[in-house]
């Protein structure tokens, strides 16, 4: 009975002092947080994504859209997103020995840059994802690895932007 006590007791304590030392999500539901600024989500609502060349680039593009616009595409921007063509580097991991690749690791790099609406670069970040894939017998299931391990990378570097920039409005 103490120990749940005294549980209870150190809970709440943190809770209090969490309250206290302004502590807020990265993501909120409201329009302003508790200093009256916009929202991290209002905010990258209101980033233009450029064009990325090639598929891969288009891909990565669609995934920022949807991670970027919930509400639709918004009609006027204060930032822009430059993200740089797609590098992309594939390692051969496993090698038999009959010198037989059995394994593979992927390479996506990029970097982006945030521009503000006087047109002043305020966010430069490298970004780079891996992943690795099966080199099987069948060729065909050797591309549908190698497919599904490029979508995961692209995926990661996705979520690395929207951190980067969720980060960078935190600060502001």
């Amino acid at each position: 009975m103490l120990l749940w006590a005294r549980s209870i007791g150190i809970l709440s304590f943190m809770c209090v002092v969490l309250s206290a030392c302004g502590f807020e999500p990265m993501y909120g539901s409201t329009t302003t947080n508790a200093y009256g600024q916009a929202s991290t989500e209002n905010k990258l609502s209101q980033v233009a994504i450029d064009n990325i060349p090639n598929a891969e680039g288009q891909y990565l593009r669609n995934q920022l859209i949807d991670r970027f616009y919930r509400n639709g595409r918004p009609a006027n921007t204060n930032y822009r997103l430059l993200v740089s063509p797609l590098t992309e580097t594939e390692t051969n991991l496993d090698v038999t020995i009959e010198s037989e690749n059995t394994r593979a690791q992927l390479r996506i790099d990029t970097q982006i840059q945030l521009m503000d609406g006087n047109g002043d670069i305020v966010l430069t970040r490298n970004i780079r994802a891996f992943n690795s894939f099966n080199v099987l017998g069948s060729q065909f299931t050797t591309i549908v690895s190698e497919r599904d391990a490029r979508e995961a990378a692209l995926n990661d570097i996705a979520r690395q932007i929207e951190t980067q920039l969720v980060l960078y409005f935190g600060q502001k």
